[in-house]
């Protein structure tokens, strides 16, 4: 196997309360990001040559070459993608892609925390609209009908599922209980220290039936970087990278009214595109990091990325172990839902801890001889959909 690009360092902010504010604006946090991550994988500004970025509040238009200047480095590469949840997956493919065409060689992908809104639009922005400007379809067909949020979209798509295939509170609950005992062992995560039952998951309030509030994303503050790199460059880090094997992308819709098939999402196409391009299958998998915004998001990606078949995903949440130490570990750090979602930051949890898993440098949570990993990162209501292959062994 081959790959062009490999994932050398990273750097995490801990998931914090917003009542615990980080010092420091957005743009400051994005540079102390940056140069922590680079230390990491034992390299500096002078190594740098492609910028990704996202989370910069300071401006609104030219932000790589903002960034660039603050930093103080010439890039031959620089963009700010925009892909709601699945953002940080999709800077990585592209910074990987980057690197194999030459216009890189070491680049930085990084998302600040979840910031407070701007003053400006912060009335509507509370309320969960995309878009309140006249002529968009948000303005015209979904604020007038309250077609708001996540969390009711979310509970529409588990409600559809329910009525196709059959729905399993249990085997929900079950899934959110393993991802506590994973972020237990993470010091990191918002929830460590805190263990959970089954029963205290089908107890919690009901937010939007049939999702319960410990089956929907725990909102941090929080902020991650990774730096991908050439094979040159990677030769020369301190940790083993993680070779970006294969990475695939999908974007159906913006708004779920308009999916042709609300149970069948676009990382069926990313995932398939994905492990074609690194020649594996989802069997060879050692691990996977799943975008967990919501329990329903992880079941329908499960089987869209062809872990299991569709509409058996109850059962393998039912049936397998999905501990770090388990048969089949699942979100090891925690994942959103123990980990906690620094706004558009948070799918650069599962950037790195799947770069942590396969650099070996995943502590009391490590996966024993973990070699492969998938990560998927998922933007709007199941709207936008990145996969990424991480291989150990590929160079």
């Amino acid at each position: 196997m081959s790959a062009a690009a490999a994932i050398v360092g990273a750097h995490e902010y801990p998931a914090r309360r917003f009542s615990e504010a980080r010092k420091g604006n957005s743009l400051e946090q994005a540079t102390d990001l940056t140069l922590l991550a680079l230390e990491d994988a034992g390299l500096t500004l002078k190594d740098v040559d492609g910028l990704s970025v996202r989370g910069i509040y300071e401006t609104d238009q030219f932000i790589p070459s903002t960034f660039a200047e603050y930093l103080g480095v010439d890039i031959g590469y620089g963009e700010s993608p925009d892909l709601g949840g699945a953002t940080c997956a999709g800077m990585v493919w592209r910074a990987a892609a980057a690197i194999e065409k030459g216009l890189a060689q070491v680049v930085v992908c990084v998302y600040t925390g979840n910031f407070p809104p701007p003053k400006e639009g912060a009335e509507w922005r509370s309320f969960g609209a995309s878009s309140y400007l006249p002529g968009s379809p948000q303005a015209e067909f979904e604020i007038p009908y309250a077609h708001l949020g996540q969390n009711v979209p979310y509970a529409f798509i588990a409600q559809r599922y329910g009525h196709v295939y059959g729905y399993d509170p249990r085997a929900m609950a079950r899934l959110v209980v393993q991802q506590r005992i994973n972020a237990c062992a993470n010091p990191e995560a918002i929830f460590y220290g805190q263990p959970l039952t089954e029963d205290e998951v089908l107890a919690s309030r009901m937010i939007a039936p049939p999702l319960h509030m410990l089956e929907i994303v725990r909102p941090v503050r929080g902020g991650a970087a990774v730096i991908v790199a050439s094979p040159e460059v990677a030769s020369r880090t301190r940790h083993r990278p993680a070779w970006v094997a294969g990475y695939g992308e999908g974007i159906v819709h913006k708004s779920p009214q308009w999916a042709h098939d609300i149970l069948d999402p676009p990382l069926r196409r990313a995932a398939a595109t994905a492990f074609a391009m690194a020649g594996r299958t989802p069997a060879d998998m050692d691990g996977a990091q799943i975008y967990d915004c919501y329990t329903i998001a992880v079941l329908m990606a499960l089987e869209a990325a062809g872990f299991c078949e569709r509409g058996k995903g109850a059962d393998l949440l039912r049936t397998r172990d999905l501990t770090f130490a388990g048969d089949f570990p699942l979100n090891t750090n925690g994942g959103q839902l123990g980990y906690g979602q620094a706004g558009g930051a948070g799918g650069m949890t599962h950037v790195v801890e799947g770069y942590r898993q396969i650099a070996h440098r995943a502590g009391p949570r490590q996966i024993k001889d973990c070699q492969t990993m998938f990560v998927s990162g998922n933007g709007g209501i199941m709207s936008e959909q990145v996969a990424l292959i991480l291989d150990g062994a590929a160079s």
